[in-house]
């Protein structure tokens, strides 16, 4: 991880701390997976070096043999192969799922679960949305805080800012790239990938590579943008071009709609004064 942030330009403390955590594990005497079978999450965070976020990626790759992290960063993270490690979804409702819903991570996957959005997808009644919640709490452990809620995210004007300098960057050619495992037969080196920071978060962003993007033909339009706190929690919005309201024509937040509304009449009186 920390070799692929130094290739893409990231933020050089945040290369440090996965450097850090990789020397910790190194150094121990015994299998890490002992500690987590003995004292659970809670006893990696107190080796040092190891935080929240580090925690929860040795957990992933101790339990799954992967780190979905850093296939995203790769350009090799198969989100249907994903979504099917979950208990209840095989490979025709994981491609459901990522087409219809355009999600591509278990975090997201989790916030559909909660909100119904799952369960409105045909072929999801109550019982197996149950089983699918129940999966995904034992896979991701809910003792990991996340960051779902719009009052623990970064501001919408944060989101914006960095959904700006990815787009300006991006078109002038100035961004690293990486060639997706999906929908790029000529494994092509295409997909410009941002790190930047603003207050204290850490932001990743890059043009949405979802089977509903290329259908739509918003692959140069919508824009995910994954957010990280000091202990590399992982958050995501995406940003897309407005297509109906008030808000037509502007950037906004999925999700965060009224937010952005609000953010652009804020812009647009103090531009009259």
């Amino acid at each position: 991880m920390a070799d692929t942030l130094r290739q893409q330009q990231a933020n050089p403390f945040r290369i440090k701390a996965y450097v850090r955590g990789a020397a910790t594990l190194q150094e121990l005497d015994a299998d890490v997976r002992q500690i987590l079978h003995r004292r659970g999450r809670g006893g990696l965070i107190e080796l040092p070096g190891i935080g929240r976020g580090l925690a929860a990626h040795i957990e992933e790759i101790a339990h799954r043999g992967r780190f979905a992290q850093l296939d995203r960063l790769r350009g090799a993270l198969d989100s249907e192969r994903l979504l099917q490690t979950v208990p209840g979804i095989g490979p025709h409702l994981a491609k459901q799922i990522h087409e219809e819903l355009g999600i591509d991570t278990l975090e997201a996957l989790e916030a559909a679960a909660h909100d119904g959005g799952l369960e409105d997808l045909s072929g999801i009644g109550p019982r197996r949305g149950a089983m699918i919640r129940s999966g995904l709490s034992s896979m991701l452990g809910r003792a990991l805080p996340r960051y779902p809620a719009a009052e623990t995210a970064p501001s919408v004007a944060l989101l914006l800012d960095v959904d700006r300098e990815y787009r300006d960057a991006a078109g002038a050619g100035r961004l690293p790239k990486i060639a997706p495992r999906r929908f790029n037969p000529a494994n092509e080196a295409w997909l410009p990938i941002l790190h930047t920071d603003r207050n204290g978060w850490h932001f990743t962003a890059l043009f949405s590579n979802t089977a509903l993007a290329h259908r739509l033909h918003k692959t140069n339009d919508w824009v995910v943008v994954f957010f990280y706190d000091s202990d590399h929690l992982e958050g995501q919005h995406t940003v897309v071009t407005e297509t109906r309201g008030r808000s037509k024509g502007r950037r906004v937040v999925r999700g965060r709609e009224v937010e952005c509304g609000e953010y652009y009449r804020a812009k647009d009186i103090a531009r009259t004064k």
